[in-house]
């Protein structure tokens, strides 16, 4: 991580801004597998924190988050256990994938980051940003700039005053071989500065 964040400091001055108002950032880690990607399906386009609410609550109820489980839970019961009908039909399209052995995420860990993208994108519900996130939590992928999540864009915004998404790739093109770290500086900006804790 050093290595990384020294490497940063001399790419681009935002970095030690941060550092020097809010201190290092961590680095979220998750387990690989199922579970994960069940998580990542929920906190979709909500917070993080009600998105492990229905998680919870799921796992108290079903006991077991598994796909042969999830796959056959009724809708009624999603919508009890707060999930939307959109991500009912993710979370059992990924339950499928998994079951139809169209997709064995034990493998993915020893595939390029390309690759990895390519076989979750097929899953209906699964988008880059899910797969961003799943890459840099679980897989610890070193160079990824996830400019579908909000906090990202923001606070590229704020720091750097670019407004444009392709502007904004062509910037961190400097950051790269470390984007992913680059990332996390930029959120742990975005939560410190809006006095926010995460728990990932």
């Amino acid at each position: 991580m050093q290595e990384a964040i020294d490497y940063l400091l001399e790419k681009d001055a935002i970095f030690k801004s941060i550092i020097e108002e809010y201190g290092m950032p961590t680095i979220p880690k998750r387990p690989q597998g199922f579970e994960t990607l069940v998580l990542l399906i929920l906190e979709q386009q909500v917070s993080i924190d009600s998105a492990k609410a229905t998680f919870l609550k799921i796992k108290t109820t079903l006991k077991s988050v598994v796909p042969e489980i999830l796959l056959h839970v009724s809708d009624a019961e999603y919508r009890n256990l707060g999930v939307s009908r959109q991500k009912t039909s993710y979370i059992k399209a990924l339950a499928t994938a998994i079951l139809n052995k169209v997709l064995d995420l034990e493998t993915l860990p020893n595939k390029t980051a390309q690759q990895v993208r390519e076989e979750l994108i097929k899953i209906k519900g699964i988008g880059n940003w899910t797969i961003d996130i799943y890459l840099m939590f679980c897989l610890q992928a070193p160079d990824l700039l996830p400019l579908g999540d909000i906090a990202v864009v923001n606070t590229i915004k704020e720091l750097l005053d670019i407004h444009d998404k392709d502007e904004m790739e062509i910037h961190a093109k400097k950051w790269s071989p470390y984007r992913s770290f680059a990332t996390y500086l930029l959120w742990h900006h975005y939560l410190k500065k809006r006095n926010r804790t995460v728990v990932y």
